[in-house]
């Protein structure tokens, strides 16, 4: 079985003195909870400082994104060489990145291999707009996305992927868990196409999308999904170790 991830994506929020804060008010909360990994995603400017803070507990660090370059001239890039030594998992290929920047799939792809090359834990995010939802082509497009993806991955020990339907994110309209289940199911099926069924049952399937304490016990309940990515509900530290500790307990019941 897959382990089961709770990741937290601060996204461009908090100043290094907020998330100093923020990391220092749910540590000992999310430490009490068992049975699940929790990842924490700051912006690049705060990660050395949350790192030291969750230093020596069971709280991972994650980088929000990377460039798939090794180095050069990129102002205000960051390479998986760069990230490797301060933190063990990175977001890619996020809608915010797909949709506001232009992160294309070939473009994420390189990140994909970059980032494992590197010894770094890729969060792959995949996710439908609601017109391709509502066309019947979820499915359809959200395979796509991961077989791009991971073109020419060999090993997948390493690998998350993180389902984000792009109509539910941030505007607290969540999709229903079977919804959720059957995309993640055909995502995993996806996998196991290219890989075979083993190695596509190790992969954690997480969903993201307007995420909560009150919902996610219902999503983790569900065959395919093993865990969340977590926006703006990880903001508030007694919310987030309400929600790490529902999904422990889905888990455990």
């Amino acid at each position: 079985m897959p382990e089961t991830l709770i990741a937290a994506n601060w996204k461009m929020n908090t100043t290094l003195e907020e998330a100093t804060e923020l990391v220092s008010q749910m540590k000992a909360g999310l430490q009490a909870v068992g049975g699940v990994r929790t990842v924490l995603c700051p912006p690049f400017v705060s990660l050395a400082a949350v790192g030291s803070a969750v230093d020596g507990t069971r709280i991972a660090l994650g980088a929000q994104n990377m460039h798939p370059e090794a180095g050069g001239a990129f102002t205000g890039e960051v390479s998986a060489a760069m990230l490797a030594g301060l933190c063990e998992f990175v977001i890619l290929g996020h809608s915010d990145r797909r949709n506001l920047l232009g992160e294309d799939d070939a473009f994420i792809n390189r990140k994909v291999v970059a980032a494992l090359g590197a010894g770094l834990r890729p969060i792959l995010c995949v996710g439908e707009r609601l017109d391709v939802r509502e066309a019947g082509r979820a499915d359809a497009f959200v395979e796509g996305q991961v077989r791009a993806a991971l073109d020419g991955v060999a090993d997948l020990d390493s690998l998350a992927i993180a389902y984000e339907p792009i109509w539910a994110i941030g505007t607290g309209k969540a999709a229903s868990p079977q919804d959720a289940q059957d995309v993640m199911a055909h995502i995993r099926q996806t996998v196991s196409s290219l890989y075979g069924a083993g190695e596509a049952a190790g992969v954690p399937i997480l969903y993201g999308g307007s995420v909560t304490a009150d919902n996610v016990a219902d999503f983790i309940r569900r065959e395919d999904v093993n865990g969340a990515l977590v926006g703006g509900a990880s903001l508030k530290a007694g919310g987030f170790v309400d929600l790490v500790r529902n999904a422990a307990g889905a888990v455990s019941g």
